[in-house]
């Protein structure tokens, strides 16, 4: 694959299909829809954005943009994205083949199929992430329907979705490696890669670990190239440490949940009436993911051409005076008001309410505007907010000192 691969204007107005007037799958689609982004402003999106750089991802020596897409984006930001040179997918098993509109596989990906990295996540079955099994036929199957499905041929990487639970069953159960090992000599896969969560002190899955200690076994492990996790500002030392040993080893690091908050406080006048001047939240945040950390690459959720252009403007760019003291503002706020989800307090509720994943779904709410989806994972918990009896229990475990029941009433009001 060419490391400086670039998708113009002309290549990908001729590799998408599906408009009669303009020969613009996407765009024709929203304006039937009656949603559309014009085709200028995609272009004058992708223009402010100006090329994405790139930064290799651990020892396959893949060059990737360093803030990475999702297949879940609206249709206009994935096209300007792809516009910016955003060539590392996440979540592509969402596409399918079609001609345009929303969800279809991007005609400039078909096209031009070897400049992409495409990822497929592979989840375990017969349950949720908490309560499913690992089964390598059925990971294998879901894989093979997924690249007839999307029409994309192979995934660039599997990625073992949410994790492991323990060490021991990293160790013990090979079933993804497994998977990927047949799957690769099948040329349907490449790389093997897995995202971690804590499931320390989670009720659902009784002896679980923290995702440090499981990434520092996966890291030691030496079989998976690299790996997704959370990562924000104002994180622990741990988290950063983390990375720098991985950077060290040539192990492959990507953040994800890395905003924080960063949507509510762009939505709150009295917060942002005193904001640094010159810059936003997601601006700063870019900005401080790709140059002042040491991840190889990071995962933002984008809502709007506005918050694309406002976010990945600042990837790759040294953080100015206004970034730097924006983000000194930025993690004060977070401090006092966002979970950084560490799990620390989950396993002293006697009520075994789901803290952790409550406030992770709030967010969703809140920060990405996916009320739907945040209330259809609230519905599913078997402990909600509303089982906390304000026993003040959690206060005494969370590192940054968060109101964790008057935090909990207020998810409640707006999932419940």
């Amino acid at each position: 694959m060419s490391k400086n691969y670039y998708v113009d204007r002309r290549e990908f107005i001729r590799g998408t299909t599906g408009a009669v007037a303009a020969g613009l799958g996407v765009s024709a689609a929203l304006e039937a829809l009656g949603q559309g982004a014009s085709r200028m402003s995609i272009e004058e999106a992708a223009h402010k954005v100006g090329r994405v750089p790139r930064r290799r991802l651990g020892r396959s020596g893949r060059q990737i943009s360093v803030l990475v897409g999702a297949a879940d984006w609206v249709p206009e930001v994935i096209e300007a994205g792809i516009l910016s040179g955003v060539n590392y997918w996440h979540k592509a098993e969402e596409w399918e083949k079609g001609s345009g509109g929303p969800g279809t596989t991007p005609q400039a990906i078909l096209k031009n199929r070897e400049a992409f990295y495409c990822e497929i996540c592979v989840d375990r079955v017969r349950g949720n992430h908490e309560t499913g099994q690992i089964d390598a036929e059925a990971h294998y199957q879901l894989v093979k329907q997924a690249v007839a499905r999307t029409g994309l041929r192979y995934f660039d990487d599997m990625k073992f979705h949410f994790g492991y639970h323990t060490v021991a069953e990293l160790k013990t159960d090979r079933g993804p490696i497994q998977v990927f090992e047949r799957l690769k000599k099948e040329g349907l896969v490449r790389h093997l890669c897995l995202s971690q969560h804590s499931y320390k002190g989670n009720p659902k899955v009784p002896g679980g670990e923290g995702a440090l200690d499981i990434l520092h076994a996966v890291l030691a492990d030496g079989v998976y190239e690299h790996a997704q996790f959370f990562f924000t500002y104002g994180d622990s030392a741990e988290v950063y440490e983390f990375v720098k040993a991985a950077r060290r080893k040539g192990f492959g690091t990507i953040g994800m949940k890395t905003t924080r908050g960063a949507a509510r406080m762009k939505e709150d006048a009295a917060f942002m009436k005193d904001f640094p001047a010159g810059t936003t939240p997601h601006h700063a945040l870019a900005c401080w993911l790709t140059t002042k950390t040491d991840l190889d690459a990071a995962v933002v959720a984008i809502a709007n051409l506005d918050q694309f252009v406002d976010t990945f403007s600042g990837a790759g760019k040294a953080p100015r005076a206004a970034d730097t003291r924006a983000l000194e503002v930025m993690t004060a706020y977070a401090n006092r008001e966002v979970c950084r989800l560490c799990q620390e307090c989950v396993s002293y509720c006697p009520n075994g309410v789901e803290i952790a994943d409550i406030l992770r779904y709030e967010r969703y709410a809140t920060d990405y505007h996916e009320k739907g989806r945040a209330r259809t994972l609230y519905a599913q918990l078997d402990k909600r907010a509303d089982a906390c009896v304000a026993c003040g229990t959690c206060l005494l475990h969370c590192p940054q000192g968060l109101p964790i029941p008057d935090k909990l009433a207020r998810a409640h009001r707006i999932l419940g």
